[in-house]
């Protein structure tokens, strides 16, 4: 397993190493040990998995203290592009976001702590997406922002037209990131 460091401070994209065969294929999506070495200590409370066509956009979250949430994100079948934000008052890269794609086929993972937006778009029907968290949901300790928003400046996707995207209510009505107050 490879963790590197994303140029966003603490985000990290993890590579584990795949073994295949003409059986199929066996990696490690885990390991403590892994996470440790990287600097990162977490104990996860919860898994999580969505099922969404292509074009469903969700994000982009957070939940705020007592509530926040780091996230070990990865996608088993399909593909997204996986977008977080830094939102850290205090952090070189407030504001600033990175994103990746990732895949049943490639792999890839994100860590996303706590203090960070996150977000995906589907590039591919019958998506399915994981990951796992270090606290559990509260309704009342979310926030967000707009996915569009122009200082964000996210390019979503090269390859649809973002009329044809799936959103939430919620998701519409979300603040912009001028108006968003962070609380991390």
């Amino acid at each position: 397993m490879t963790i590197t460091n994303t140029p966003l401070a603490d985000l990290l994209l993890i590579e584990p190493k795949v073994w295949k065969d003409n059986r199929g294929y066996f990696y490690e999506s885990f390991s403590t040990k892994a996470f440790a070495n990287a600097g990162v200590k977490v104990d996860f409370v919860q898994d999580n998995q969505s099922f969404s066509q292509r074009g469903t956009l969700r994000g982009l979250h957070a939940q705020k203290a007592p509530f926040a949430q780091g996230k070990l994100v990865r996608v088993i079948q399909g593909s997204v592009l996986d977008v977080a934000v830094d939102v850290r008052k205090d952090s070189a890269t407030f504001g600033q976001h990175y994103s990746v794609e990732l895949s049943g086929e490639n792999h890839k993972q994100l860590w996303v702590p706590p203090g960070f937006l996150h977000g995906f778009l589907t590039l591919e029907d019958n998506t399915i997406f994981t990951y796992k968290v270090s606290n559990f949901y509260d309704k009342d300790s979310e926030v967000g922002v707009i996915y569009n928003d122009a200082d964000l400046g996210i390019n979503w996707s090269n390859t649809m037209d973002p009329a044809d995207f799936l959103l939430s209510e919620k998701d519409l009505v979300l603040t912009s990131f001028k108006d968003f107050v962070s609380p991390f």
